[in-house]
């Protein structure tokens, strides 16, 4: 009881017992420290109290010398307190580390508490002392520090976050010798830091584990499994230059545990998209996560210093940079990626340093709207944009900043890009090497529409993006814009909706365009947009006619206005993709915008959305009925279920590519679906998926031979006029996922051969053609948190499960299907979640955890002397067993909780594992428990031999000595 601890005639409780301990060199004697600043020494042999220590301060840890000797306390008023074991009267020393020492004696101001301490000694110098806390209370703001005291040093380390707890690691595992420590382990609150204590300075060591990927918010995510085996030692390579200074030069020193192997061990990267516009690269082969490489996509761009310098044409108050889509093709390691101010930039991978004197950049104005009156008969509207299928597309001279601002004739901002590219040189070390920057601009007063899909191939040299206004195609190897059209001009004369563009601005109000001209909108009928007199013989308006359309205006001007600032207000949303939404699960989700392909309506009285591009795909396939071999075309999906199929045409030769243009014409070719086109891909005759074609990575910085040259042309994939021996026999199929059902289409005859209605009360989030087991599937995950799976090209349901809810638009916007039966998603902010539907994988998964603990050789015990063992001066061990055992204490009576080994706890797990595998970790662990008693028997029987044999040494010695002696030879 605390009483008889502290002493019997206290009447005061000394708090809860903050501190247990025992001597390093007596077992038999324990050190209680109560919270109150009481600490007791007492003695387990005669159960009383040895020695009382007391301060008037409260008490937070203590520390023993390893000598058993002192100790040290740390208290609630920022000092540390040093005792002597004998002298409970007063401590040795007090310490005030973070005080300031006044003058004529007075005590040092009161600090922060000082939570933990630990003194470590060392054969060579003095002892540290290590500590958290203690900081006075004049430093207001200042992160939380480890102070690490030496000698007469004293070194103060701030953290990123609150310290949970702190370790010294030391060579030593006894407590009753040198501890010579090497490092201290810092746990955070969200991180784990390692010290070197051997280096001037006090470096961390680099830590080697993915402690959060949430460096900055995660944006988007794509999953890549089965990649290229030389990918990621590439992009190891690269990643090692990019190491920080300031590390220490050893290695991690905390080593145990051995990763597993599965059966399968395939390369798998992942790719994560942030929001300050970096892009890193995850090795995910088996179980291991690892960064590869970072990239900062805004390198290239101009920082703005301050508000005014911005010129307001930024789109996103925050966040300018955040990626928003990524395309990567492993096979030649081009890399695309859509940012949130409507950019676009091309990546090539290079081994070798270079220096861009002027970045090129591209200008796109995609523009897209609604005639609010009739046309007259024979009155064609302007162009939007370059004629399609012109043979002789100018290419657009690179530029090495954005146009400057422009002002249309009613004083609106136009022809200015949201970002400002740098004018310049610029460095690019190995790794991704900006190729091309393309940005849409604005027009006539408000901002260029966010990017909704992107796709890129670098066999074709070509990059395509569209939003809700249309679709552009850049050539990024002439650096030409080669399609620039409006989504509604892809329909031609077929469009249902009878919408026709305009390309002249007409009369605009300053507050906003029209019905359909905001981020997620509306398209409105043209007999909607007519005048109320519109038709009639009438020649004159009337009175009440005027005032009807005054009304419609003020109308349309006020939805205009509440509509805009709702759509930015769902952009910002958007944007925030790493924080949760507050979304219930039992809401209609149909109605909500998810996908980055699904637009809402806010202002429309009409159930007819306008019209974004959902999906895009190079493919090299039958791009009419009456096609008799297949040549590269591009597929475009779009929001209201409707896929294009636009013809390439390439140059012949790569001599020839970079002189003549690349020719690009609709085909007329168009499918439809139910819900918004999701996903596209293309199989064979015999139901093998038809990956697009691609360009063999190659260093393009080093001069190459003539031979090499050679080599390429014959092995270049790209098919660019018909061969003699394909036949029209060789058929092949198109796959389309939309966010209702699947279509499998035969081509060239375009009649549809197999469909699955995949959902009637829900929508699909994500869905993917993969490869799984030498076979295709198409993998689908629902809103209403189903996983399922179709065989291709049947279409047959092979798996559905519930697995899980939407709860927030953060699953929504990551999950990811991946070949091999992979998939993953963000399941919080700064977690990644991988799932599995392939059987093989779930059989392999015991191999792939591998062990977390691994067999250590004990280092050897510290020597114990003969004549410290003589005079007491050793280390005393002590039977715990034999003291508290029923021998010694009696049986305990019966009202005592007795414990009972049974199934639960570690010992548990282990038999809940399977089979085979429990039984030989059971047999493994009582294999090392014999053996570490076997090596703890043998460790005391030689240090007996060792004491006997110095004894009996000695003891002759001694006879040899005094042999001849008599008693009264002095």
């Amino acid at each position: 009881m605390w009483n008889k601890a502290i002493e019997l005639s206290s009447k005061s409780h000394p708090g809860p017992v903050v501190h247990i301990s025992d001597n390093p060199m007596d077992e038999g004697k324990l050190l209680i420290g109560f919270e109150s600043g009481t600490v007791v020494l007492w003695d387990l042999k005669s159960k009383k109290a040895d020695y009382r220590y007391t301060y008037d301060e409260a008490i937070h840890s203590v520390a023993w010398h390893h000598e058993g000797k002192q100790f040290i306390c740390s208290h609630s008023d920022g000092t540390l307190t040093i005792w002597n074991v004998r002298s409970p009267a007063k401590p040795v020393q007090t310490i005030t580390p973070h005080g300031k020492q006044l003058k004529d004696g007075k005590k040092p101001e009161p600090c922060k508490p000082i939570l933990k301490v630990e003194l470590k000694t060392t054969r060579s110098g003095e002892p540290f002392i290590i500590l958290s806390g203690g900081l006075s209370y004049d430093t207001v703001g200042r992160r939380p520090c480890l102070t690490v005291m030496h000698g007469k040093s004293t070194a103060v380390l701030e953290m990123d976050y609150s310290i949970v707890d702190f370790l010294t690691l030391c060579e030593t595992p006894y407590p009753n010798d040198f501890q010579e420590p090497y490092a201290v382990v810092v746990l955070l609150e969200k991180d784990l830091v390692l010290i070197d204590l051997a280096q001037n300075g006090y470096p961390i060591f680099e830590n080697p584990y993915p402690l959060s990927i949430h460096e900055s918010p995660v944006t988007c995510c794509e999953y890549f499994a089965d990649c290229p085996v030389d990918l990621i030692p590439a992009l190891y390579s690269v990643g090692a230059r990019q190491k920080r200074q300031g590390y220490s030069k050893k290695e991690w020193p905390i080593n145990g545990g051995n990763w597993g192997l599965g059966a399968q061990s395939y390369p798998e990267i992942i790719i994560t998209g942030h929001a300050d516009g970096s892009v890193k690269f995850w090795d995910a082969s088996a179980i291991t996560l690892q960064v590869l490489y970072k990239l900062k996509t805004s390198k290239v761009f101009e920082k703005s210093r301050n508000k005014d310098d911005r010129q307001n044409t930024d789109i996103v108050d925050e966040d300018p940079y955040a990626i928003q889509i990524i395309s990567w093709c492993p096979e030649s390691r081009m890399l695309c990626i859509a940012g949130v101010s409507a950019h676009v930039i091309i990546y090539r991978f290079s081994k070798q340093e270079v220096l861009t004197e002027v970045i090129p950049m591209l200008e796109v104005r995609l523009l897209y709207e609604i005639n609010d009156v009739d046309t007259p008969e024979g009155e064609q509207p302007p162009p939007l944009s370059t004629p399609v299928g012109s043979s002789n597309p100018q290419p657009i001279p690179p530029q090495s900043h954005p146009s400057t601002s422009s002002s249309s004739s009613d004083g609106l901002r136009d022809n200015v890009p949201c970002l400002k590219v740098k004018n310049s040189p610029l460095k690019q070390s190995p790794g991704y090497q900006t190729e091309l920057v393309i940005q849409l601009v604005w027009v006539g007063g408000e901002p260029p529409q966010q990017i909704t899909s992107l796709a890129l191939n670098s066999s074709y040299g070509l990059v395509v993006f569209g939003n809700c206004n249309g679709i552009a195609m850049v050539d990024y190897l002439q650096k030409a814009v080669l399609l620039n059209l409006s989504t509604i001009e892809l329909y031609g004369s077929n469009d249902p909706y009878r919408r026709e563009p305009r390309s002249p601005r007409k009369s605009r109000q300053p507050s906003g365009a029209g019905l359909c001209d905001i981020t997620e909108g509306t398209v409105v009928p043209e007999d909607r947009c007519k005048s109320p007199t519109s038709g009639s013989s009438s020649p004159h308006n009337s009175d009440d006619e005027q005032k009807v359309n005054n009304f419609i205006e003020k109308v349309k001007t006020q939805s205009r206005k509440f509509s805009k600032m709702v759509a930015n207000d769902l952009a910002k949303m958007s944007r925030k993709l790493s924080l949760p939404t507050d979304l219930k699960p039992d809401l209609d989700v149909k109605d909500n915008s998810f996908s980055r392909s699904r637009s809402s309506s806010v202002t429309s009285i009409d159930k007819e959305s306008r019209e974004a591009i959902s999906a895009l795909h190079f493919c090299e396939t039958f791009t009419r009925k009456a096609d008799s071999s297949p040549s590269p075309c591009l597929w475009v999906g779009t929001t209201v279920g409707t896929a294009f199929v636009i013809t390439l045409n390439l140059p012949p030769g790569p001599e020839q590519r970079l002189l003549q243009p690349v020719i690009v014409s609709p085909s007329g070719t168009i499918l439809r679906l139910k819900g918004a086109i999701l996903r596209m891909a293309f199989l064979d005759a015999t139901g093998c998926l038809m990956p697009p074609a691609y360009e063999p990575w190659k260093e393009h910085n080093v001069a190459e031979e003539k031979d090499e040259k050679e080599k390429l042309k014959k092995r270049r994939p790209v098919s660019v006029s018909p061969s003699s021996s394909q036949e029209i026999s060789e058929n092949q199929y198109a796959v389309i996922c939309s966010e209702k059902q699947a279509k499998v289409i035969s081509l060239p005859t375009q009649n549809c051969a197999y469909k699955q209605n995949i959902t009637e009360t829900s929508f699909v989030l994500r869905g993917d053609i993969v490869a799984l087991s030498n076979s295709v599937c198409l993998a689908c995950f629902c809103a209403n948190g189903h996983i399922m799976t179709f065989s291709l090209p049947s279409l047959r349901p092979l798996l559905d499960v519930y697995y899980l809810p939407l709860t927030n638009m953060r699953i929504a916007r990551t999950f990811c299907f991946a070949n091999n039966g992979q998939a993953l998603y963000l399941v919080s902010p700064t977690e990644i979640q991988r799932l599995t539907y392939s059987q093989e994988t779930c059989e392999n998964l015991q191999e792939m955890l591998g062990e977390l603990f691994t067999p250590v050789e004990t280092p050897e015990a510290p020597n114990r002397g003969f004549f410290k063992g003589l005079f007491g001066g050793g280390a005393q061990s002590l039977d715990r067993e034999e003291l508290f055992g029923e021998s010694s204490s009696g049986k305990a009576s019966r009202s005592l909780a007795q414990h009972i080994p049974g199934p639960g706890g570690i010992e548990g797990v282990k038999g809940a594992a399977s089979g085979v595998v429990g039984e030989l970790a059971r047999a493994r662990l009582a294999l090392d428990e014999r053996g570490q008693k076997l090596s703890d028997l043998e460790e005391r029987t030689a240090a007996m031999m060792s004491s006997a044999d110095s004894f009996s040494k000695h003891a002759h010695e001694m006879m040899l000595k005094y042999k001849d002696k008599k008693w009264y030879q002095f």
